[in-house]
Formats: C-alpha cells, structure tokens, sequence
C-alpha cells in the first residue's frame, strides 16, 4: 500500500517576517542633517511648543511609549527614573538620545523601528506619546490602529502634529509651493496632512485637541495640534 502522504505537498516555510525599519530609508546624508538640526534648533523649536506639550504631556505614567524619540526632546515631560520605549528609526538620532536620557535620569529601552510596527505586545501600555511624527510616517492610519493595539482599555495617546492649514491662506500656498523639497529635506514629512481628521476618525473612545499657530520662519510647519485621544 502507498504511503498517503506521498501525495500531499510538502509544508511551505513561513514567510519571513517584515524587516522592523522596512519602508524607511535610512540615507547618511539626510539622516545625520536631521540629527544635527533637531539638536541645534531643537530648543528653537520647543519653545514654541513649550505650552502644548506641557499641558497634553502632564502626569504621564513612569513607562511611556514614543514614537520618533529623535534627539530627546521630550524626554523632560517624563519622571526622573522613568522608562522610554523609544521607537526611532534612524539611527543617527541614536547617540544624542542616548545621551539626553542619562542627562535626564531616564531609563532608555531604544528600538530601531517604525512606528507601523512598534513589536509590543497587545495592550501593554498605558501612555503613548508623539510630536512631529505622524507627519513623517508613510500611513499615519496603520500607525494609529497600532497605537490602539498598544493602549491598554484606559490608556492615552498624547500628540503635537503640525496639520495642513486652512486652503486659502499664505501658509496654505506654502505648503503646496514647498511639499517637494520639504518632504526630502526632513525624510518623508508632509506638511499637507489633515492629521486632525485621522485622528478623530481612528476609532478613539474620545479625542480632545485643539488647533493654534506657532509664529516660526519655518512657515509650513506653522499649523499645529495638540491633544489626547483615549482608549
């Protein structure tokens, strides 16, 4: 009698798994600029967003989630002795953030990722926070259903985004006449993004934000958010 396997086809290998930074490019000369210019106008910057981040970044847990820790620039909101899971994918920005959490007593657990896919298990966070970096990432919906996936029932995710303006104005026309060669310079952002939106129709139990301008010469990045969406 034959063997009644001799017919079945052999098992198929799973497939391999999606590299962890796939569909970023890391590129030495873009990616050491944007190193370089987070931590020269880094506190330029923070400045202007000083009273946001203080006001949606308030009473975060001792372990916080980030996506696009860059430089460290937020590392300041987070308790001494806290921990980061730092969702960074290039690594240019690595050392200066390794450095500005020493700098802060803050406890480093650095994961050269994309924010798509963070590799945390479900529900296993309480606070997700990010601040110029919807705008950067290829699919800002897939990234906002892993933050879901992330949260734990309760469990908040705290943003800053600079948004799309009103069509119309001055920093409208900016924006368009400036999509191109911004969207090269800063690896992928897009300063026409209604994020706003995206966010209200993720599928948050509810959102808070509010809408304001920042006066900076960088005028597309001039239209802001910032707010709390809740599990």
């Amino acid at each position: 009698m034959s063997d009644p396997t001799e017919s079945l086809p052999a098992p198929s290998a799973p497939a391999p798994a999606a590299p962890a930074t796939a569909g970023f490019e890391l590129h030495g000369g873009r990616g050491r600029f944007n190193a370089a210019f987070f931590r020269v106008l880094g506190p330029t910057l923070e400045r202007s967003l000083r009273r946001q981040k203080r006001r949606v970044f308030s009473g975060l847990p001792r372990e916080v989630v980030e996506l696009g820790s860059g430089v460290g620039a937020n590392l300041r909101y987070l308790p001494v002795g806290g921990i980061l899971v730092a969702i960074e994918p290039n690594r240019y920005m690595h050392g200066r953030l390794r450095t500005a959490a020493r700098e802060r007593g803050v406890l480093l657990d650095l994961r050269e990722r994309m924010a798509e896919r963070t590799g945390l298990p479900d529900r296993s966070v309480d606070a997700v926070i990010s601040s110029l970096v919807l705008c950067s990432v290829r699919e800002p919906e897939v990234v906002l259903a892993e933050i879901q996936r992330i949260l734990r029932p309760g469990g908040t995710f705290r943003f800053v985004e600079h948004v799309v303006a009103d069509a119309g104005t001055p920093t409208r026309f900016a924006q368009r006449a400036l999509r191109r060669p911004w969207g090269w310079t800063f690896e992928g952002c897009s300063c026409e993004r209604d994020l706003e939106g995206a966010i209200r129709s993720a599928g948050f139990a509810g959102v808070t934000l509010e809408r304001y301008r920042v006066h900076t010469p960088f005028l597309p990045f001039n239209t802001q958010i910032a707010g709390i969406a809740r599990m």
